[in-house]
């Protein structure tokens, strides 16, 4: 059994001595490869290991096509949650500190000093960096920097200045997610579970009722017309505030989040709920409607009244089902008004008799509002009880119904989080939206800074493809975003004491700083020399070195080199991320990419994968299913990790990793290596060493362009699983054959495999390439094989074999019959012909039986298709049932089936079934079984 601590730390040793991932300036073509930087306040677990790990093999799998490829690394220390996690520790949070000492092993000794927030970052920093060391990440570590280091705070704040200098920081209000406790601003790596905080904005519908307006939120203000009653919550405490001049009746909930906003604070008393049921109240077209009781009423949503629009709305047509049966004060005389669409039917009463609904606590019944509201947006029209609104579609009714209340004073607006059931700060409080005054934004709303970020997303690659929309529907309701706190680690605003640069505002350009990193790290370049005019040189190229150097104290010669790192290393060639990050810092780094780099300097490319469930469930805390990365390398090995998380899915798709497919893949590695040993003589390049050969070579071709696409699954199912089948079918052929096999090809062979499996399982490749006796290391280059490898005559011989084979073994299945004989009737000349003819087509792109047929009734050589139009149907379907590479290696003309079978399935059939193969025409077998056969798909009789 391999003992994968020692083989890893084996080769980790072999290229640290080699400063084999160390990346400088040099003659060759280079690429820049990035991946989101981690935050150090808990270790990696197996989920953050899939993002970093397809990085690497992309990194590496570049390296191998030849280019100087930089990929480092760096630690995210700005923000809030690090100062929250030390005040829960100070607190002693027992549910924190268990965590800590249980899921994280961190030793009861340190965290005693994690009341200090610098010591959380810095542990779980050298935690994180050594994880990554130890899954062989092939990181340049000369250039690791944290967002609080001197030099770094001195980028920062050359970055927040030149934004602000275009006028792309902006000072006002406008609504944020906060958190009260921090009383900051909050974003997706301030929340816990990283949810980035969403806005819905409410309309709230003002009725009128002895004195007091009674505010119903609504999303649907279109329906307005619709509305046949309030809905209150009969036991909830109603307070009295003072609205602009109005007195409001809200719930206590909703009266806090009014004081986030600016709209109200303070109560000047309650009014019960159930004091209001039975009461009349006035809406804004006129009229009355009853205020009515309801289990439903979420107080801590809208205003704490509902407008009960039953038509339109399954949760309140089964709330006025149930107070009808009940009896319920108000019911009697209400019934469902429709103002969208006409018949009989009423769109909510139909989602809820579909499903069978009959309970308001049916979990299915937000289901049916969905379906309600999605049909009425996109295909609604109002009908006359809108009054002016009548005839307009329901999509364009909704803003405009919204516009008209508000301009008339009967509505307002309010702001709400759009997460249910809350978003929750990492230090435990729940957020709420909050307007505030004199903040600094980046003005992400404004309409030249979103088309130029939109040119670069069109121009750069977007992987997986289908993501680009998604780019675009981000930009397209972006708006201003806090990008300064009060409190928290990171970088002083330059212009405004008391801020700092918000954590996700302070990581969209740190790429460019990675290039200069060395220099810093190294003492070249001290923090001191680092000027705004520094930064505007080594980045933009603004200004003569030498003044530039006089000026800031810079060393000359450590200033030329950060100019030309920075020139050759940028721009960014690939930045790698989840997919979660897409609303936010991926798009982010695009536009502050096109904001402070001119066009040559944008982004190449941006590759986003999904995330890892554990077993099939989201991984959490709660759920007790998160693994450490680290620990999970030190029971299972690094490369068993790194393969089970990429093969488990393609690049979006949520991977699943689980514990039985780490051993089947340790398992796969294990043989690999064994496998591999120095070269022994040759045998001689016959068919079936012409057959590995191409197929060997297709491995590579397939490999290579699904690495390229970054489909790694893909790859590796090729490399793993594919190559060793065509190994298997060759020794047992040797077998049957008495030849053996060529060991000169095998072990090629085995170098290629070695060779492709670098990027994935680094350690195992290495391993597996030095028994093989080769000099260097596996990933020198990405293996290139020979142009006359590919066979396609061999290839559809061996396939034709391979096929035979499996009909005769279904046929004793089936039959459960012990063989002496078998007979195989070949299809004769007329049916390979026509064969040919529609093969060509085929694989042309002609595939429908009407364009088959038309195309051989125009050909005189196939006229006669005509009369065997059953055949021809036969034949299409037989061709498009074949993978694309079988229909391929087809086309190659001159391949007899009766020669080939008659020369090489005989001794197969023997070894494998113990019975003689004979080999006919089907014009011998005078029709009956023998008519059967068709082209590579010989008819047979076992006896």
């Amino acid at each position: 059994m391999t003992d994968w601590a020692a083989l890893e730390a084996k080769w980790r040793a072999r290229w640290a001595e080699a400063r084999a991932f160390e990346s400088d300036p040099d003659g060759r073509a280079k690429k820049f490869v990035t991946v989101a930087y981690p935050y150090p306040n808990s270790p990696q677990h197996v989920g953050h290991g899939r993002t970093y790990t397809l990085a690497d093999a992309h990194a590496r799998f570049l390296r191998m096509r030849g280019y100087n490829v930089l990929f480092p690394m760096a630690f995210h220390y700005t923000g809030t949650p690090i100062l929250g996690m030390a005040r829960r520790v100070a607190a002693g949070d027992a549910e924190l500190i268990s965590n800590l000492e249980e899921l994280y092993g961190v030793p009861a000794e340190k965290i005693r000093g994690f009341e200090e927030p610098a010591k959380i970052a810095d542990y779980f920093r050298d935690e994180i960096r050594s994880g990554m060391v130890e899954m062989g990440y092939s990181i340049d570590w000369r250039r690791e920097f944290t967002t609080v280091d001197p030099g770094y705070k001195k980028f920062i704040g050359w970055q927040v200045e030149s934004l602000r200098r275009k006028g792309l920081i902006i000072q006002g209000s406008h609504p944020v997610g906060w958190c009260p406790r921090d009383e900051n601003p909050v974003s997706q790596h301030d929340t816990m579970g990283d949810v980035e905080p969403e806005f819905v904005e409410y309309t709230v519908v003002k009725f009128r009722a002895g004195g007091y307006v009674l505010p119903a939120a609504t999303l649907r203000p279109e329906t307005l017309f619709g509305v046949t009653n309030l809905w209150v919550d009969p036991d909830a405490e109603y307070q009295k505030v003072d609205v602009g001049g109005e007195r409001w009746l809200v719930s206590e909930q909703c009266l806090y989040k009014m004081g986030f906003l600016g709209m109200a604070s303070g109560s000047g008393g309650t009014v019960r709920g159930s004091e209001l049921v039975g009461a009349p109240a006035e809406p804004p077209q006129g009229g009355s409607v009853p205020v009515m009781a309801a289990s439903f009423v979420d107080r801590g949503t809208g205003t704490g009244i509902v407008m009960s629009v039953p038509a339109h709305a399954p949760f309140d047509m089964q709330a006025l089902l149930d107070a009808k049966k009940k009896g319920a004060e108000g019911s009697a005389g209400v019934e469902p008004v429709r103002v969208i669409g006409s018949g009989a039917k009423l769109p909510a009463l139909e989602a809820l008799e579909s499903r069978g609904i009959r309970d308001q606590d049916d979990p299915r019944m937000e289901e049916a509002t969905k379906e309600v509201y999605n049909a009425e947006f996109y295909g609604g029209v109002m009908n006359e009880k809108a009054g002016r609104f009548a005839g307009m579609p329901a999509s364009e009714a909704k803003p405009a119904v919204r516009e008209h209340l508000i301009s008339e004073g009967q509505a307002s607006s309010m702001l709400e989080l759009a997460q249910e059931p809350r978003v929750r700060c990492r230090c435990g409080a729940d957020c709420v939206v909050k307007v505030l005054s004199d903040q600094w934004f980046l003005n992400y709303a404004d309409g030249g800074w979103k088309a130029a970020a939109a040119s670069c997303m069109e121009s750069m690659s977007v992987l997986p493809p289908e993501l680009r929309q998604e780019f675009h529907n981000v930009l397209g309701w972006l708006r201003e975003r806090a990008c300064a706190r009060q409190h928290g680690m990171g970088t002083a605003l330059p212009w405004d004491d008391g801020w700092v640069v918000e954590s996700l505002s302070d990581s969209v350009i740190y790429m460019a700083y990675y290039t200069i990193a060395g220099l810093v790290g190294s003492g070249r370049i001290r923090p001191e020399s680092m000027t705004h005019k520094f930064f505007d040189h080594v980045f933009l190229g603004r200004g003569e070195a030498g003044e530039v150097a006089a000026e800031s104290g810079a060393d000359p010669g450590a200033l030329e080199e950060a100019r030309r790192q920075f020139l050759y290393f940028y721009p960014v060639d690939s930045r790698h991320s989840g997919r979660d990050l897409v609303p936010n810092h991926l798009t982010f780094f695009v536009l502050n990419h096109v904001a402070m780099f001119p066009e040559g300097m944008w982004p190449g490319q941006i590759v986003v994968n999904g995330s890892v469930l554990m077993d099939g469930s989201k991984m959490s805390k709660s759920m007790g299913n998160i693994v450490p990365l680290r620990s999970a390398v030190r029971k299972h090995g690094a490369d068993p990790i790194r393969l089970a998380i990429i093969m488990s899915a393609e690049l979006l798709q949520d991977a699943d990793f689980r514990e039985e497919a780490v051993a089947g893949v340790r398992g796969r590695l294990e043989a690999v290596m064994e496998e591999a040993s120095p070269a022994s003589a040759g045998a001689g390049a016959g068919h079936l060493e012409r057959w590995l050969a191409d197929r060997a070579a297709a491995v590579v071709g397939d490999a290579t362009a699904s690495v390229e696409k970054m489909r790694l699954r893909e790859a590796l199912h090729g490399i793993l699983y594919s190559l060793d089948a065509d190994l298997a079918w060759y020794r047992k052929r040797s077998a049957a054959g008495g030849s053996g096999p060529d060991g000169a090809l095998v072990h090629r062979i085995h170098g290629m495999r070695a060779a492709m499996l670098w990027p994935f399982a680094p350690h195992a490749a290495e391993e597996a390439w030095e028994r093989l006796g080769n000099p260097g290391s596996a990933g020198g280059a990405w293996p290139e094989p020979p142009g006359d490898w590919a066979d396609a005559r061999a290839f559809q011989a061996e396939e034709l074999l391979r096929a035979t084979l499996g009909d005769i073994a279904r046929i004793l299945k089936v039959t459960g019959m012990s063989p002496r004989s078998v007979r195989a009737y070949v299809a004769g000349p007329g049916k390979r012909a026509l064969y040919g003819a529609v093969l060509r087509l085929v694989c042309s792109g002609t595939t429908s039986m009407r364009d088959v047929m038309a195309e051989l009734l125009a050909d005189p050589r196939t006229a006669h298709a005509k009369e065997r139009p059953a055949l021809v149907q036969k034949i299409i379907r037989q061709i498009l049932s074949d993978p694309v590479p079988v229909r391929e290696a087809r086309l190659e003309e001159g391949f007899c089936e009766a020669e080939f079978l008659a020369d090489q399935a005989g001794p197969m059939v023997r070894a494998e079934f113990g019975a003689e193969l004979h080999v006919l025409n089907e014009e011998s077998g005078a029709g009956g079984k023998a008519g059967q056969a068709m082209p590579f798909k010989p008819a047979l009789i076992v006896e």
